[in-house]
């Protein structure tokens, strides 16, 4: 069931949803042996919290104990696979598993991932890491599955990670051709077959229990044809297959509305069938599941290895290549990575205050409740048709809705956080701190305006960077908490005259906040005081270059410089040149601009381009003819600002870039990023627009792409007979990079991208799309695209060699993405009481080896007791009802960011002790191992091995996951989640 595509979540509750779980419960309990499976939980809470009867409450506890109602995957929603962040589907993975634990005590076992457009080789990891037994996958390659379907290999082993290898290998089953819907041709009806509950019917379901192409039903005259029409497809299916055991999905999207119509008439086939199984030589039952993957496990057949390729892209025949989508919707795209890193932060901030004030002003109720609602906005959008950009448009303003509600929630919690006082009697907080002011801008103190802002790192590294903000005084000098001037910049903004762009360097521990004063001088500043510490920047406006008078391009060419990079940009193009990477003396020339794709929107003339296909009607078309260019040289930043105008004669841009040099950082991560800020759109109808990226390098049309921000992928250029250009379209989630043996060009993103290289030494990234067709199906559910937003994606470029970017583009994409918190907390005023404090910051530092990432640290809210028997006997005694929050159980889970052998320090195993690490916040007293979703305590968890046709190499070290030692310490592997429940004094 969609969590949202052509119906919001409320409109599919109302129609068919809550039905769904009411009358299917119904059903179930009247026939002992009747079965169902069930997938989403956001609409299974939904139904459960305002729907469900006690009645309903009690059956499904007792079908759950039975096992016949049996939950898979158990997520909020079933993510996409190729666009979402790995944290958010873990996200997503632990909300509805947290819950199914929470509320039943049950843990789902298997995958069912049978809609998402592709799969990625990163699901199959954190299933078999969440504890499950079989992974299961539909939507892949028609050639491929065609192949794999004729040679009977459409179930394998999966190795999804080639640093974790056969310990979090994963059994996989891919559906057939028919897929996960039971075959709706009937040779005997015109009617889709075996669907007797019909239609689902919007907005409100019908008073009379009529829906619409309801199929025949079965009776003395349609049984035997019905019986004869399943077998002859059963046999169809079995020979694709291994063993004698044929999975037949009954059921579809929207189906089970109305289960006695349903169960009524498969009752009567399957007995039918059963009873002439002798004539048929097939025998039926209802199963779960985990019926057929125990069947299967049983017949202890070995299975063929596959490592640690995807199922991406994916097309379903020659001009369908489902790579559109992977671009749709861009500024949904950005607020649902936006959404989750401010969840991030809050998390960890929240649970920082909870340990150090656990009697604090900030109710903690309250504060959960806004840290829940902004995790089920983040968890509904990973849905395959949400952040994928492949809704309706009232879908996309739902989840935009509950998306801003939620981070609106996730900022008071954050500003109640930083400003009430943190205890009732006076301490070092932000309130009341020792050390009077020692700074003060020299000029008349009456005529100066302060505004307070707070900056948090919520990165568990120290962090050095800078951070921008808009000011409407054209002079700012900015004080830390050490009451120091702090290197600073003022200039023009882009966007308004009357608007200038302050940037500051800020230094922070991780998981530390800090107060910075910002005051703006009203008169004359004496440059010898701490205004000497704000550079004022001039714009350098360069004449507009029209491409059909570009002559002698390379000869006049302006440098622009920081530590790492010297760029190059050309006069006579307004384009940039080259850049040279300073360290070591490489220069590599790049070219940057903007092309489009004119899209087809008639499907009488040809293929066409929609919210998931991306058909290119012909090579790309440069989308500008003339540049124009300004330079800002700073102290703190330089900035190259370049416009892009369709036509000559226009007078406002059509696209712009601005380029960011970061100047001051030698030898920090920040030296190193060329940060990119792109202003796209509103573009013309049927068109789709790249950043392409042009360069010296020789990389053969190879590309590199990550999977879900968890892994990179190798992507060779494939040519096929059709549409060639779509098909090596790659998602880009955090990164992708080209490279040859002596350079490497790396993107980093905050929000998820499409990606290729289709020539030498080219990346292109599609940054938006707009779209309008006239097919039946696409007008029908409001499919179309026509997207008429501007959008303002980021991307952060890196240059250098293979070797030096390999040890920190891993680093540099999480800094992108969990960028600093900044929050003023008032406006520019008079200065607060003279004897304004400094005392440096406020809290503690907690850092971890900058190889590991501090994934998760929340106070996920679970009042289940982590011990399985313990938490079994409660619920049996009627325990969930009364069961206190329990806000003393952290959840942390660590990551070990490196490949086995990717880098020749930063690949080793590392040990930390988790007690050292986190005594800037407190004392930890106990530490739980846990599988992925926080479900199973470590040394429970035993998964099935499937037998394979790989010999075992003999592993150095026996046990993964050999828990915490009794002083807190832990070994973390290449490329391992581990996830804790930790407790403080």
């Amino acid at each position: 069931m969609d969590v949202g595509w052509v119906y919001t979540v409320q409109e599919s509750m109302h129609a068919y949803a809550s039905n769904v779980y009411s009358s299917v419960v119904e059903e179930l309990s009247r026939v002992k042996s009747r079965k169902f499976i069930a997938v989403e939980q956001e609409f299974f809470r939904l139904w459960w919290v305002n729907v469900a009867t006690d009645w309903h409450q009690k059956q499904v506890r007792q079908l759950l104990n039975e096992g016949r109602l049996e939950f898979i995957i158990g997520g909020q929603v079933m993510h996409d696979e190729a666009v979402t962040d790995v944290d958010d589907a873990i996200l997503q993975l632990s909300e509805g598993h947290g819950f199914l634990y929470e509320t039943f005590g049950v843990r789902p076992r298997f995958g069912w991932h049978v809609d998402p457009f592709g799969a990625s080789a990163t699901t199959p990891v954190l299933f078999a890491l969440a504890g499950f037994d079989a992974h299961l996958i539909s939507r892949i390659d028609y050639d491929l599955k065609d192949d794999m379907q004729k040679n009977k290999k459409l179930q394998f082993v999966w190795r999804g990670s080639p640093s974790l290898k056969e310990k979090q290998e994963i059994f996989t089953h891919t559906m057939d051709q028919f897929s996960y819907c039971t075959p709706s041709h009937l040779p005997f009806s015109n009617r889709s077959g075996f669907y007797w509950n019909g239609v689902a019917l919007f907005p409100d379901p019908p008073k009379d229990g009529i829906y619409p192409n309801m199929s025949l039903p079965v009776t003395k005259e349609t049984v035997e044809l019905y019986a004869q029409t399943m077998v002859d497809n059963i046999k169809q299916r079995a020979q694709w297959f291994r063993t004698s055991h044929v999975l037949w999905p009954w059921g579809c999207d929207k189906q089970f509305f109305n289960a006695s119509v349903q169960f009524m008439n498969m009752d009567v086939l399957m007995n039918y069938i059963n009873t002439h199984s002798d004539k048929y030589g097939v025998a039926v039952q209802y199963a779960t599941l985990q019926d057929y993957f125990q069947t299967v496990h049983q017949t202890n057949l070995s299975w063929d290895v596959r490592g640690n390729q995807d199922f991406l892209p994916y097309s379903t025949e020659p001009f369908q290549a489902w790579t559109g989508f992977y671009g749709s919707r861009n500024v949904l795209k950005g607020v649902a990575r936006r959404a989750s890193s401010l969840l991030y932060a809050a998390e960890s901030l929240f649970t920082r205050y909870r340990i150090s004030y656990p009697d604090g002003p900030v109710q903690r109720e309250w504060a959960l409740d806004k840290l829940k609602a902004l995790r089920w906005a983040v968890s509904e959008v990973q849905h395959h048709d949400g952040i994928t950009g492949t809704e309706s448009p009232k879908v996309a303003d739902m989840y935009m809705e509950h998306l801003m509600q939620g981070m609106m929630g996730a900022e008071e919690l954050l500003a109640a956080i930083f400003l009430l006082p943190q205890t009732l009697e006076p301490s070092n907080d932000i309130h009341h701190t020792p050390l009077t002011r020692s700074t003060r801008v020299k000029s008349d103190s009456g005529n100066v305006l302060e505004q307070h802002i707070i900056v948090y790192n919520p990165l568990a590294w120290n962090i050095s960077t800078y951070i921008n903000i808009s000011v409407a005084y054209a002079l700012a000098v900015v004080l830390d908490d050490d009451g120091k001037a702090v290197p600073a910049q003022i200039q023009q903004s882009m966007e308004s005259s009357t608007v200038y762009d302050l940037f500051f360097v800020v230094e922070l521990g991780g998981l530390q906040y800090r107060k910075y004063i910002v005051q703006f001088p009203q008169s004359h500043c004496d440059t010898g005081s701490a205004c000497g510490a704000t550079h004022v920047a001039r714009v350098v406006k360069f004449t507009k270059k029209n491409v059909s008078q570009w002559k002698r391009t390379g000869r006049k060419l302006l440098p622009v410089l920081n530590e790492c990079y010297k760029l190059m940009f050309d006069q006579e193009t307004n384009l940039l040149h080259s850049i040279t990477d300073r360290c070591e003396k490489m220069r590599v020339r790049v070219q940057q601009d903007f092309w489009e794709y004119e899209a087809n929107g008639d499907v009488h003339s040809g293929p066409i381009s929609d919210n998931y296909i991306f058909t290119a009607n012909g090579s790309a078309i440069p989308a500008y003819k003339s540049v124009a260019m300004e330079i800002v040289a700073g102290k703190v930043v330089s900035e190259i600002r370049q416009y892009f105008y369709r036509e000559e004669e226009d007078k406002n841009h059509t696209y712009s870039v601005v380029t960011r040099v970061p100047v001051g950082f030698e030898g920090g991560l920040a030296c190193f990023r060329l940060e990119q800020s792109y202003k796209v759109g509103p573009l013309e109808m049927n068109r789709e627009t790249v950043f392409r990226t042009c360069t010296s390098l020789k990389n053969n049309r190879t590309l590199f792409t990550d999977n879900n921000g968890y892994q990179m992928m190798k992507r060779t250029y494939k040519t096929f007979v059709n549409n060639t250009i779509a098909r090596n379209y790659y998602p880009m989630v955090r990164a992708a990079y080209i490279q040859d043996d002596s350079s490497r060009v790396v993107f980093l993103g905050e929000r998820a991208h499409g990606v290729a290289s289709l020539s030498q030494g080219q990346l292109e990234v599609m940054l938006h799309r707009r779209l309008w067709n006239n097919q039946e199906w696409n007008l029908g559910y409001n499919l179309t695209l026509n997207d008429s937003s501007v959008v303002r994606p980021v991307l952060w470029m890196m240059l250098g060699s293979p070797s030096a970017l390999s040890s920190i583009y891993q680093q540099e994409a999480l800094e992108l993405q969990h960028r600093p918190v900044v929050m003023p907390i008032d406006q520019p005023q008079k200065p607060w009481n003279q004897g304004e404090k400094f005392s440096g910051p406020f809290v503690q530092p907690v850092v971890v080896p900058q190889n590991l990432h501090m994934q998760t640290l929340s106070i996920p809210g679970w009042n289940y007791s982590p011990d399985h028997t313990q938490h079994l006997h409660s619920l049996n005694s009627g325990g969930e009802r009364k069961s206190e929050i329990d806000f003393d159980r952290i959840l942390l889970r660590i990551t070990h960011l490196y490949e086995e052998g990717e880098d020749p320090v930063l690949s080793q195993p590392t040990v930390i002790n988790l007690k050292e690490v986190m005594r800037g916040i407190g004392e930890v007293t106990k530490v739980q191992e846990r599988s992925l979703t926080g479900t199973w305590n470590i040394s429970d968890l035993q998964r099935w091995s499937w037998k394979t046709n790989e010999s075992v190499r003999k592993e150095e070290r026996i046990d993964f996951f050999s828990g915490t030692t009794q002083d807190f310490s832990v070994t973390i592997y290449p490329k391992e989640i581990r996830t804790f429940f930790i407790y403080f004094k």
